[in-house]
């Protein structure tokens, strides 16, 4: 993943900036000149590796993009998801929960054995929160997400889904984790003289960031790049899901292996890395003439031999 001092800026505000420092003036012996040296050659490489295009190191897939097939073989789907490349998941509630008849700790022992990580799941936020919370809190997982919430019939129930989501993160930030929505396209539709996913991003607290889906931001008319610079820093998570070439905006069952849709994510990752993203992650929701381990395969690939822009 390209180099990026604003991200940096962000941990060392995030950690101390003390504690990032010490390692350099420690390892340093006093000498000044070496440390000037030092900054000037990463520099001179920071510069030589954006203008080669960033690259992704470290990206997930959505758990949803299997669904045809994880329910019926959980740990065996895990294997091949990490023999793929992938290093993160996010998971999705369904009959058997969000460890799929595991203990938290039973599943995070058996993503550790495969070097994956759970960083975040799609959940019922209106079931059982404070629960979930505290067993995504227990191995370590940073989101909790809300995957829909429907278009809402009036701006007073928009107002509402505000008051729930501030709550929602509320409940996360007690147990050491973090609240996101997941948007489709009807949040990008301007009704009741508000865009919804404008006014969610406006008036929700800090408590709360939200998870681009970009497939849905271009379905929905709106520009994944302009929301990305227009809230920057409030997208932490993405879902880089690709869309059917020359398809109507009406369709909205459109999604295609990556690399072969419409969607240019050398540019849209490039501003999302500079807007303070923090995790890739694949889903795919439809397979033409694969399956969808065969898809989930090639998007790893994909993302593997991607080369960003310069933004």
């Amino acid at each position: 993943m390209k180099t990026d001092r604003r991200k940096f800026l962000r941990q060392s505000a995030k950690f101390g900036a003390a504690g990032l420092l010490l390692p350099v003036w420690a390892c340093n012996n006093g000498n000044t000149n070496d440390t000037e040296a030092d900054v000037e050659e990463i520099d001179a490489n920071e510069q030589r590796a954006e203008a080669a295009g960033g690259t992704l190191d470290t990206f997930g897939i959505q758990l949803y993009t299997l669904r045809d097939v994880f329910p019926q073989d959980v740990k065996g789907t895990l294997r091949k998801v990490a023999d793929y490349g992938y290093k993160q998941v996010e998971g999705y509630e369904a009959d058997q929960g969000i460890f799929w008849g595991m203990e938290p700790q039973e599943f995070k022992d058996y993503l550790d054995e495969l070097g994956l990580t759970m960083v975040s799941t799609h959940c019922n936020i209106d079931q059982n929160f404070e629960q979930k919370a505290q067993q995504a809190s227990s191995i370590g997982m940073d989101y909790l997400i809300c995957p829909y919430i429907g278009a809402q019939p009036s701006k007073d129930a928009w107002q509402a889904v505000v008051d729930k989501f501030n709550q929602r993160g509320q409940t996360c930030a007690d147990n050491g984790l973090r609240f996101a929505y997941h948007n489709h396209g009807y949040s990008f539709e301007n009704v009741y003289g508000i865009v919804p996913q404008d006014f969610m991003m406006e008036n929700t607290n800090d408590m709360v960031d939200y998870e681009m889906d970009i497939y849905w931001v271009v379905t929905g008319g709106a520009d994944p790049v302009a929301y990305l610079n227009k809230y920057p820093g409030k997208w932490t998570l993405c879902h880089v899901k690709d869309r059917e070439r020359d398809a109507d905006l009406s369709e909205t069952e459109a999604s295609v292996d990556l690399g072969t849709g419409s969607i240019d994510f050398a540019k849209v990752l490039s501003v999302a890395e500079d807007q303070g993203m923090e995790y890739y992650i694949v889903e795919q929701e439809r397979y033409v003439d694969s399956t969808p381990l065969e898809s989930a395969e090639v998007d790893a690939r994909y993302l593997q031999n991607l080369k960003f822009g310069n933004g």
